[in-house]
């Protein structure tokens, strides 16, 4: 006979394990738990079968799996936890007998955890960190432009301000930034960091409020863990460009509003592994040669064991370049094995040096946060005025800027120098720099000049296929602006045959009809099909008469299609619900976007008509 089963002892009621039932097994707070599940990245689960999982309960729950519960059992934070709840308890009872000394004692004793076997646990390679380093980038962003206030302290902005500055340093260092997009929310960035496309959202530099009803616990708690793995991903990318990390923050530089020019960028000594220093180098012979004459000093006959020629002969193996080698299997085939030195040594493409050439100076309204770290990542040389910082290496009569960023209306009046200076400058608006990157290129000035309507500034981030372009041109735009030119000019002239009258009122009615067959399913577009049909002239019976004749056009077109498309439906009843569910998604998502692609080139149409016209008119 065989072994009888157990209610809640298999399957589903053993592989999950609900969030009361996790606390109560971890003796561990409600706030305590949240905060492991945030840092080692384990989230709820949905069960195929709640009422399995939850024992034949139907109460509303979440649900973890059993296994990363147990997983958690075992987690170094969760003992340190415990010991500062233990904490807690023993330095209020001190404080509440007012035995200060011990107090001290305890809080001079607090216990304290480290993330760092975290971040080795759940990022086993350095580029799945570099992967993962987007949300940490726009967390610490984020806290970096709020207020400090008795949840969010100093100390924390300050630290996350000194990490975006630290990110902003290494990005035009190595030029790894490749797209920009101004957006509502604020700017996106995307940089390429070995290989790996970073993208984060910077928000503009407004006063901001953190409300009242966002639960900063658990933000903080994300923040914790992100500044760790910024804090790793950092050092080793400074440390692989061979510079000092942390860079040295310049405190009078800092005070004066210098921002990322503050700090300093210092290439690592290779001896020593710390900074570059001003003493003359020292070579390791010479100082070989310094010890065997002391050694040759102190005794006339060398000990044994010293062989300096061997030594010599391992220096330079070592600094010896690799030589790449001919295939010994196919001797027609050259060998080029890649180096890191040969890697190193490549050229790096021309779009991340196109403002090398150019000097920019940026006026006062524009945020010079953005434009620094824009154009110094492209090789570009920048100055601002004493109002938006200190640290400027430009003054405003500089004699080499060619470019000046400008986001006001021209002014009148201007006087003799400044005349000369415009004559000498090209000002542009802000946008022009962005499209610039996201081009590649160095666009003309002139669509950019200031106070002029300027293009459609467009996403750079790899937009879907067919997705709606206002830089290209439009099909029917010209037919549409022809048709009203001649609406105009037959109007203007009033000499028009009645023939010719009564095929073009036909040809009106047509196509009224057939709009109204269109949207027949909605009841505001065929009113407006017909109100037009009125303010055209044409009798409702005519109108009536073309639109019934148009539906069985339409009708007899659908027989068609249902016809043909049978084996469409053939194929969606063979497929399972899940996968029949996925495909009616993705049908109704492209039909979306259709539509909305009609409503915007509809958009672009009438604005384009109504331009003519004004043009037309002055």
């Amino acid at each position: 006979m065989g072994r009888l089963k157990q209610k809640g002892k298999a399957g589903a009621a053993k592989t999950y394990i609900t969030r009361s039932s996790a606390v109560k097994k971890l003796q561990c707070s409600l706030a305590d738990f949240r905060r492991l599940c945030i840092l080692k990245g384990i989230f709820p689960r949905e069960p195929r079968h709640k009422k399995r999982a939850n024992k034949g309960s139907t109460a509303p729950t979440s649900f973890y799996y059993a296994k990363d519960i147990a997983y958690l059992a075992h987690e170094p934070v969760l003992n340190k936890l415990r010991e500062h709840k233990a904490f807690a308890k023993k330095i209020s009872r001190a404080l509440g007998r007012g035995e200060w000394s011990t107090a001290k004692n305890l809080e001079d004793n607090k216990p304290v955890y480290r993330l760092d076997h975290i971040i080795k646990e759940r990022y086993p390679s350095f580029i799945d960190a570099v992967r993962d380093i987007d949300d940490a980038l726009c967390m610490i962003h984020l806290f970096a432009s709020l207020p400090s206030n008795p949840r969010v302290s100093p100390a924390l902005i300050e630290n996350c301000v000194r990490l975006t500055a630290e990110w902003q340093l290494y990005v035009m260092h190595t030029r790894s930034l490749r797209n920009v997009f101004l957006s509502i929310k604020g700017v996106y960035y995307q940089a390429e960091i070995m290989d790996q496309n970073v993208t984060w959202l910077v928000p503009y530099q407004f006063p901001q409020n953190i409300p009242s009803d966002v639960d900063v616990r658990v933000m903080l708690t994300f923040l914790e863990l992100y500044q760790t793995l910024l804090g790793f991903v950092f050092f080793k990318l400074y440390t692989d460009a061979g510079l000092v990390y942390p860079p040295p923050l310049d405190s009078g530089r800092d005070e004066s509003g210098a921002g990322v020019g503050a700090f300093n960028l210092r290439p690592v000594n290779p001896a020593t592994g710390g900074p570059m220093s001003d003493t003359p180098k020292v070579s390791s012979k010479e100082v070989r040669q310094t010890i065997k004459s002391i050694t040759a000093e102190s005794s006339s006959v060398p000990p044994n064991d010293v062989d300096i020629d061997r030594t010599d002969s391992f220096h330079d193996a070592a600094e010896e370049e690799f030589v790449p080698q001919a295939s010994k299997s196919d001797l027609d085939v050259p060998s080029s094995l890649p180096t890191l030195l040969s890697l190193s040594s490549l050229p790096k493409p021309s779009s991340t040096n196109i403002f090398a050439p150019y000097t920019f100076w940026l006026s006062r309204e524009s945020s010079r946060s953005i434009f620094e770290f824009l154009i110094r990542s492209f090789g570009g040389r920048i100055g601002w005025p004493v109002s938006s910082g200190g640290g400027s290496p430009l003054t405003e009569d500089d004699e080499a800027i060619t470019h000046v960023i400008i986001d006001r209306p021209t002014a009148k009046g201007d006087t003799a120098q400044e005349q000369e200076r415009r004559r000498r400058r090209k000002y542009v608006q802000p946008q022009w720099v962005v499209d610039c990157i996201n081009a590649g290129k160095i666009l003309l000035e002139d669509l950019y000049a200031q106070g002029k309507t300027l293009p459609p500034h467009l996403s750079p981030f790899g937009e879907r296929d067919g997705a709606y372009d206002p830089t290209i041109g439009l099909a029917n735009v010209e037919n549409s602006l022809t048709e009203v030119d001649d609406a105009e000019l037959s109007e203007d002239s009033q000499e028009v045959e009645d023939v010719e009258m009564g095929s073009e009122l036909e040809g009106d009615v047509k196509s009224m009809a057939a709009l109204a067959v269109a949207t027949a399913d909605d009841p505001e577009a065929l009113r407006a099909a017909e109100l037009a049909a009125e303010a055209a002239g044409v009798d409702f019976g005519t109108f009536e008469k073309e639109v019934q004749k148009k539906q069985k056009q339409q009708k007899h077109k659908g027989d068609a299609v249902v016809n043909g498309g049978g084996e469409e439906d053939m194929n969606k009843i063979l497929m399972s619900k899940r996968k029949r569910q996925l495909y009616e998604r993705m049908k109704y998502g492209e039909k979306k976007r259709a539509t909305e692609h009609a409503k915007l080139e509809e958009k672009r149409t009438k604005i384009e008509k109504d331009r003519r016209r004004k043009a037309r008119a002055s």
